[in-house]
């Protein structure tokens, strides 16, 4: 009984991050006021650095084996053809939009944004990298390297090829899909362990940030955090509604009004794989079929995170705002090219944004100590991107769901 209760009384993770982020405000801020910012940074920041290598550790191994079992499990596309094709299109398209309307209207809005008063914080600028390089550096040339360097570009290619690789080898395949299996559930479990130790994480990077700049930076949170909803807004409304209304030939207002349910639970739970029940039955009772949403459905949850890309994208122009670096054109080509093929490994539980958000942020040479900036109130982000990540699943299966049935009628006409 003793054991229950204590269960209960536990903490969540996200309510210790937010405790965390108060603890590293109030601290963080009597340093400032003392004019000892120095001693949380060599005190405090050396743990929530020893927690970030433990993440840049894992992220590496754990994108290329999530992905790579993701392809593997891909062997039922053959098995319904079309639909595979569409849904995987459908859902590579409006992630590219999504990071693409986060990076926009993040650059028009990045004059709220901050830029921290620190030389510890800066760095220096790498050269600018011509378009064909950026093409040409996505392709690794050595297979070690690309998880020594953490280009997580490569790392992604890397493992589409073998995955896409596995799939040829015919029946021996079962077995190595089994190590993968393995493997990607080991890298998740050392993850999980790792995001345990958040809160001290979070800590550790933010009270030496307030310490050395003050608490006045922590009002720039409200600004990203209204920056990415409006994101999440133009880019549920307008990518949505116009592809439901074009494609599927439904109300945008009977699409959204029918998917209330799933999205509301969506927002409370922070989780895509927890309102997938949900969404199905919202989806039957807009008219999809079972077969076409009992695979659309689980597949978008498991690849397609639109909201978690507008969330990178945003995060990634507030954190290079914060530490006075401009991002090329080269670089957001890349932070693109990276959220969109990281979409297919992100898993659809609460807080996995934050993991990636780290690849992203690596993939382009910001530094991931920015994630201390954001991370304490991760969970607010993560509403709003998980309610935008399931209706995109829910906008694909009637997409797909109405193109299969012009694609029956069609045949149909011509049987007769």
């Amino acid at each position: 009984m003793s054991e229950k209760k204590s269960k209960k009384n536990k903490l969540s993770l996200t309510s210790q991050i937010f405790i965390a982020l108060i603890l590293a405000i109030i601290i963080g801020s009597i340093f400032a006021c003392l004019g000892q910012a120095q001693i949380a940074k060599t005190y405090i920041k050396p743990f929530g650095v020893i927690f970030l290598n433990l993440i840049k550790w894992i992220v590496a191994p754990l994108v290329f084996f999530s992905i790579m079992a993701g392809v593997i499990s891909l062997q039922d596309v053959r098995k319904v053809g079309s639909i595979g094709g569409k849904t995987i299109s459908f859902y590579l398209l409006t992630t590219a939009f999504a990071i693409t309307i986060g990076l926009i209207i993040a650059n028009l809005f990045k004059g709220i944004f901050p830029v921290l008063a620190t030389t510890d914080l800066s760095y220096k600028t790498e050269a600018a990298v011509s378009f064909m390089d950026t093409i040409v550096g996505i392709f690794p040339s050595n297979f070690v390297k690309p998880f020594a360097e953490a280009n997580m570009l490569q790392v992604i290619v890397a493992s589409l090829f073998i995955g896409f690789a596995i799939m040829q080898i015919g029946p021996r395949m079962s077995k190595v899909e089994e190590a993968v299996n393995i493997l990607n559930d080991t890298c998740l479990k050392v993850m999980e362990m790792i995001l345990t130790l958040s809160p001290i994480g979070v800590f550790c990077l933010l009270a030496p940030v307030v310490a050395e700049n003050g608490p006045a930076i922590l009002g720039s949170l409200a600004a990203v955090l209204a920056v990415a909803y409006l994101c999440y807004l133009v880019h549920a409304i307008l990518v949505y509604s116009l592809t439901v209304r074009a494609a599927a030939g439904m109300s945008p207002f009977k699409f959204f009004k029918g998917m209330m349910p799933a999205i509301l639970f969506a927002f409370s739970s922070a989780s895509s794989v927890g309102t997938l029940p949900l969404n199905m039955e919202c989806t039957e009772k807009l008219g999809a079929k079972k077969e076409i949403a009992s695979f659309v459905l689980p597949l978008g949850a498991t690849i397609n995170m639109d909201g978690t890309a507008i969330y990178q994208g945003v995060c990634s122009i507030f954190i290079a705002s914060c530490y006075g670096i401009h991002l090329t054109f080269p670089q957001m080509l890349t932070i693109v090219l990276t959220a969109t093929l990281a979409s297919i490994g992100t898993a659809g539980v609460p807080g996995a944004g934050m993991v990636m958000l780290a690849m992203v942020l690596q993939s382009v040479g910001l530094p991931v100590d920015g994630i201390a900036l954001v991370a304490g109130v991760d969970r607010i982000f993560d509403m709003g991107r998980t309610t935008v990540n399931i209706t995109g699943d829910a906008a694909c299966t009637m997409v797909v769901n109405a193109l299969e049935e012009r694609k029956a009628a069609k045949k149909a006409m011509k049987a007769q």
